[in-house]
């Protein structure tokens, strides 16, 4: 297993290492809207969050309403019983669900998650190649936004979906 274990990691360098990962700086932001905040972060002139390069997935697409990430599984994640642990999974869901939410933000507003479901319904392996987790806005409204997500195999194959109700409020200056 040590060996398998060794492989896998060594070729799970998913995310780049020129990447730059940070919190978003809030006293540069506050006058942009969360979809030009989300296409700054993919296009590299914003940090990307801490927990891309950490868990492996990042960002790939922004639109109104819809937020796409990119992500791969590997033996780092793995919980003892071999499988891709479910926390990565929904994580993953998570970020999607409040990016898609994100996108829609108004200059000087914020949000947070108030709470989210998973289902998870097919094992992640390591060995699953990259996966697409595809978040978009059900519902968006002056003070709550809702949103669902789908996490699937690069052919198409549901492994987990979600969904997620947000809290807009104005952003705190930082």
């Amino acid at each position: 297993m040590s060996d398998q274990y060794s492989q896998s990691t060594a070729k799970s360098q998913r995310v780049p290492e020129a990447r730059r990962f940070d919190t978003l700086p809030l006293a540069e932001i506050k006058d942009m809207d969360g979809l030009s905040q989300l296409k700054a972060m993919i296009a590299g002139d914003l940090p990307a969050p801490p927990i891309g390069r950490s868990l492996g997935f990042l960002l790939s697409e922004a639109h109104s309403g819809h937020a796409i990430f990119r992500g791969t599984p590997s033996a780092d994640f793995l919980n003892p019983l071999g499988t891709v642990h479910g926390g990565w999974a929904a994580t993953l869901l998570d970020s999607a669900l409040g990016c898609a939410v994100h996108s829609t933000l108004k200059a000087g507003e914020a949000y947070t998650t108030v709470e989210f479901k998973v289902n998870l319904v097919r094992p992640i392996m390591p060995d699953t190649g990259e996966v697409v987790c595809e978040g978009r806005v059900v519902h968006r409204g002056g003070r709550v936004a809702t949103s669902d997500a789908t996490l699937k195999t690069s052919a198409g194959k549901l492994l987990a979906h979600g969904t997620e109700t947000c809290i807009l409020f104005p952003m705190q200056p930082g």
